[in-house]
């Protein structure tokens, strides 16, 4: 008998996720009809987790490569649709859109919001992956892995929480992800999403030349209309002002300026840019470097905020701006007294 409804599986592979795998399991099973988790070597409670939640549970070696882990993954679902997400996330909110779309959408992939987490801030950045996939979809890629498909990419209301960038859970996997990341970048050194991987990879292990150096081919080689121009640009600039390279961190926000003239994110980065010149160039400081910092800051609130926007910081459209331009604006005021 043919079957008359849509089969939708949440996809997961995991490893050592017992801290977080409850909470993602939890909130995906009111929007999914079954829950499949591959695990790849697990030494804590994440199995037996996983299965109290009503989770079909595999197992595999792991290969080397997050992309063969996660087409494993899909032909064991075998679903209809699939939703892909990781231990480390969760279904903030939205989930009713999941069946509604897959409902209605065979010859397109859905790209949800995922809300990045950072390590001891109150906002979140926020990119648009694509993880609501029909059946016959896979994956490239040792790390950072993404969709192998000709379909075309939408954006659905759909939002997913992670918090997979907090230091003790990068800790954990930065050697692993840093050895896949060469290995592929030794297969394909002319990959201008491999290079940018490669800059935040030499960023978070602190390896300031190389990092300046991949950001810069990265730069070079990422087309105009690349989905991630955007938060590499808005990445590379405050690395290399920190790197203590001011003059080529203002010369690339000079260079972008006319590409982002609706981002909060770029105008944000280059007030913070702008105040650093001005704290290594007193004299210059009130006449020159502050006022634009302050102009800078004004158009982020000019702006608004832009959550469709890669890489974009939730806030620098907002209470961000608005908090510097009064900190600003009061240490103006009592050099003025």
């Amino acid at each position: 008998m043919a079957r008359t409804t849509t089969d939708i599986a949440a996809v997961l592979i995991v490893r050592d996720e017992a801290r977080s795998i409850a909470r993602c399991l939890t909130s995906v099973a009111p929007w999914v009809d079954r829950m499949v988790v591959l695990d790849t070597g697990s030494t804590d409670d994440t199995v037996a987790i996983a299965e109290g939640l009503g989770a079909e549970v595999h197992h595999l070696d792991w290969p080397d490569s997050f992309a063969v882990a996660r087409n494993h993954a899909l032909m064991l679902a075998d679903a209809d649709w699939n939703l892909i997400l990781d231990a480390d996330e969760w279904i903030a909110g939205g989930g009713a859109i999941i069946r509604q779309w897959c409902a209605a959408a065979p010859d397109r992939l859905g790209c949800p919001c995922i809300h990045n987490e950072a390590e001891g801030a109150d906002t979140a950045s926020r990119s648009w992956v694509t993880r609501l996939v029909p059946r016959g979809v896979f994956y490239e890629g040792r790390v950072h892995e993404q969709i192998a498909s000709p379909l075309p990419r939408h954006r659905i209301a759909l939002d997913i929480g992670h918090d997979g960038y907090r230091a003790a859970q990068i800790e954990r996997k930065k050697d692993r992800n840093h050895q896949l990341l060469l290995e592929d970048f030794a297969e394909r050194p002319d990959d201008a999403y491999l290079l940018y991987q490669l800059g935040k990879d030499s960023q978070m292990r602190g390896d300031i030349p190389a990092g300046c150096d991949y950001y810069a081919r990265a730069l070079a080689a990422t087309a105009p209309t690349a989905n991630w121009r955007h938060e590499l640009v808005i990445t590379a600039i405050p690395f290399l002002a920190k790197a203590g390279r001011p003059d080529e961190a203002l010369a690339l926000a000079d260079g972008e300026f006319a590409n982002w003239p609706e981002s909060p994110d770029y105008f944000f980065i280059l007030g913070d840019l702008l105040l650093d010149l001005a704290l290594a160039e007193p004299a210059r400081a009130l006449d020159h470097w502050l006022p634009l910092a302050e102009g800078a800051w004004e158009r982020c609130l000019a702006i608004g905020e832009r959550p469709q926007l890669e890489g974009s910081v939730a806030g620098r459209g907002s209470h961000l701006a608005q908090h510097n331009l009064d900190v600003i604006r009061s240490q103006l005021a009592m050099l003025a007294a």
